[in-house]
């Protein structure tokens, strides 16, 4: 079976690679896959791990599989618990500008990052996006949400959308396609979510969504089909050419993100945006191209919020 490509993932890669390493607290890497993960990331420069968990028990899972160590710093936590809540101070003191989940529950390290006197809230609501490579699609497709809002009010989704556009800003699209996806392409009373893209797409007019162009409701392959939307003879700046796609509860972006990773043979980057910092969720099962390009998309995120915070400061 020959090798699966990705360019699209080593373009952004490649693009983090030019910037100067973002310190990141890694927490709680105690298996290989977590640990190998953070200092790989950190030899290629896309990041400078920041490794917090229990100092013996990372040594050891380092010295079984030879991993190398020296030169990153090591901040002794005693358990799961404490170390996501130390990877949290660090942020809030900005001595970590991007967190990454190591072998802990991801409701461990969510549960640190949303408290409310100690963790990294924002204005914003925490949201999670899905930065797909499909084969079959030229582009990269952002999927939103399909891991932390079970079912999104209308303000919800608001902040979920700004979050994906100002993420996508960062990877370099300056005017990023928005669809907000329904069953169709219509709006009709008796199915919420085209409500919600009608009043998604209105708001947008009125300049409460910056920075992208939105259209919905829209179904799924008039989104990402130029055949599809011609058909329909949809006329529309988005139909075909979606950049972002908004689902409209977790269920169907879970089972969208899932059908395109085990049917279409695509890879699934995540990110978590709205926090102080952007969050990188991997999984045991991402391959090494997926976990680098979550690394790489979280910093392109850092690096754009130090440019927007210097020029606040100017």
């Amino acid at each position: 079976m020959p090798q699966k490509k990705h360019e699209k993932y080593e373009r952004l890669i490649a693009r983090c690679k030019a910037l100067p390493p973002t310190p990141c607290a890694v927490a709680h890497p105690c298996d290989e896959s977590s640990l190998r993960g953070a200092v790989e990331a950190g030899q290629m420069g896309l990041l400078k791990p920041i490794l917090v968990g229990p100092k013996a028990r990372i040594e050891a899972v380092a010295a079984q599989f030879g991993i190398d160590l020296s030169g990153i710093e090591l901040i002794d936590a005693p358990h799961s618990v404490g170390s996501a809540e130390t990877a949290v101070r660090l942020a809030r003191e900005g001595r970590a500008e991007m967190l990454m989940k190591g072998s802990l529950h991801t409701d461990e390290l969510m549960a640190a990052v949303v408290k409310r006197e100690t963790g990294l809230r924002t204005g914003r609501r925490i949201s999670h996006c899905f930065i797909m490579d499909v084969p079959a699609i030229d582009r990269v497709v952002i999927i939103t949400d399909a891991a932390i809002n079970i079912f999104p009010t209308l303000e919800d989704k608001v902040h979920i959308v700004q979050n994906a556009i100002d993420m996508v800003r960062a990877l370099g699209l300056e005017q990023p396609k928005v669809a907000i996806l329904s069953a169709m392409e219509t709006v009709n009373p008796q199915v919420p979510s085209t409500l919600e893209a009608a009043a998604l797409c209105k708001m947008a007019e009125r300049g409460q969504i910056t920075g992208s162009l939105l259209d919905g409701p829209l179904a799924l392959d008039n989104a990402i089909d130029l055949g599809a939307a011609h058909i329909k003879k949809i006329t529309s700046p988005v139909a075909g050419q979606a950049d972002i796609l908004v689902v409209p509860d977790l269920e169907a972006g879970n089972m969208l993100a899932k059908s395109l990773s085990f049917m279409a043979e695509a890879d699934a980057a995540g990110i978590v945006l709205g926090a102080r910092v952007p969050i990188i969720l991997t999984s045991r099962a991402d391959s090494v191209p997926t976990r680098l390009a979550s690394c790489a998309v979280a910093a392109l995120v850092a690096q754009a919020r130090r440019e927007n915070l210097r020029q606040a400061v100017a």
